[in-house]
């Protein structure tokens, strides 16, 4: 037998986008009366991986960062050095507490429903929104959608890489680590593969998150991780012996595709909305704007979509610059990183990176790396 309910609001995937934006619901009184279903194949209980991002002041999730800094090194060949954040700062939080934070919320809101089970399929039908399930038929003023039902097809004058990168946390006998200081972007290891670099996050003088990051179009084999972080952490770090608490496998795309932000009454969010930075991979703050955005629309009566304007526009093309200098191997993406970090104020960096940069900035950026070879580039994507 199937099922039929109707929901003011479903949301579709209940990871960082599906959470967030039900967090953002459950701050509004406008959603006090308003069902609300939230449904994926499984309860998110474990914790399957680290968001970081860089934030200035105290953001909705403030109560669950882990950790955060003030400073983060970044090194090298071409250039090294100790940064100062401010006015940002640069926040961990673990998968595992952000669930657990917005389930509880939850559970005190007897207007919002989870299920787990498989979707099939979402659509829109009659000026409806629709989700199925095998036991199933929702259906809702608008479905919020974070699931990625398909790989997306890359087509001509579009660039797939892939962030992939394993995690481990690590605990020491001694104290070996500055909780102070992270490292941002170490490029010192080997660039075979492509644009490649480690992530040091301590969270206290015996532990750490050590993360392997590289950009590349196919993932490595799995002892080749291992093997990496193994070297690194006796070649750099000088650590030999560890216990590992906890590891993290992650891959993001980051590319250039136009994903769709809605499908009729379906809005897509997350990585099936596109919200990962085509050039750096970046998600977290992204999605906050975007869930931002939606209740805000939802609030005014609007459709939950704001259209793309020129800025997004301007820095969807920078984005596909970059990745044009990087999949046809231009310059190594160590090189260009160095080059930006060593001219420009990390504040600046970091705008640019969050698409909210000037255009003066925007200028002051592109001065820093190559213009022969950036410009060819730039020429290719605007008139591709």
């Amino acid at each position: 037998m199937i099922i039929h309910a109707h929901y003011d609001y479903i949301i579709s995937g209940s990871g960082c986008a599906g959470l967030s934006l039900l967090m953002r619901m459950m701050e509004h009184s406008f959603f006090d009366d308003k069902k609300i279903l939230v449904i994926d194949k499984a309860e998110k209980n474990s914790n399957d991986r680290t968001w970081c991002f860089w934030e200035k002041g105290d953001g909705l999730f403030e109560p669950l960062v882990h950790h955060y800094w003030n400073e983060v090194n970044f090194y090298a060949d071409h250039y090294s050095n100790l940064l100062s954040l401010k006015p940002y700062r640069y926040k961990m939080i673990r998968g595992i507490d952000f669930y657990r934070y917005v389930q509880e919320q939850a559970k005190q809101k007897s207007n919002i429903h989870f299920l787990y089970e498989p979707v099939t399929a979402t659509g829109t039908k009659d000026d409806m929104a629709y989700l199925q399930t095998a036991t199933g038929f929702y259906t809702a003023d608008y479905v919020f959608n974070s699931i990625l039902f398909v790989q997306p097809v890359i087509s001509s004058g579009e660039y797939m890489l892939l962030q992939h990168f394993k995690g481990w946390l690590i605990e020491t006998e001694n104290p070996v680590f500055d909780p102070s200081q992270a490292t941002f972007m170490d490029f010192r290891v080997a660039q075979d593969a492509g644009t490649t670099f480690m992530y040091v996050l301590p969270v206290s003088s015996t532990s750490a998150l050590v993360e392997y990051t590289l950009f590349t179009e196919q993932l490595l084999p799995a002892e080749k991780y291992i093997a990496e972080l193994q070297s690194y952490l006796k070649k750099f770090l000088g650590i030999e012996r560890y216990n590992i608490i906890h590891e993290e496998f992650g891959i993001i795309p980051m590319t250039n595709h136009r994903f769709p932000g809605a499908e009729g009454r379906v809005i897509h969010m997350g990585i099936a909305g596109g919200q990962a930075k085509g050039s750096s991979g970046y998600a977290f703050q992204f999605i906050q704007k975007k869930t931002t955005s939606i209740v805000e629309h939802l609030v005014k009566g609007r459709f939950p979509l704001q259209h793309e304007g020129w800025v997004a526009r301007k820095f969807r093309l920078y984005d596909s610059v970059l990745l044009n200098v990087l999949h046809h191997r231009k310059l190594n993406g160590d090189a260009i990183f160095a080059a930006i970090f060593q001219r420009n104020s990390p504040e600046r960096v970091l705008r640019f990176l969050d698409n909210e940069s000037s255009l003066w900035d925007d200028l002051q950026i592109m001065n820093s790396v190559p213009t022969r070879i950036f410009l060819k580039a730039a020429m290719q994507e605007l008139f591709r």
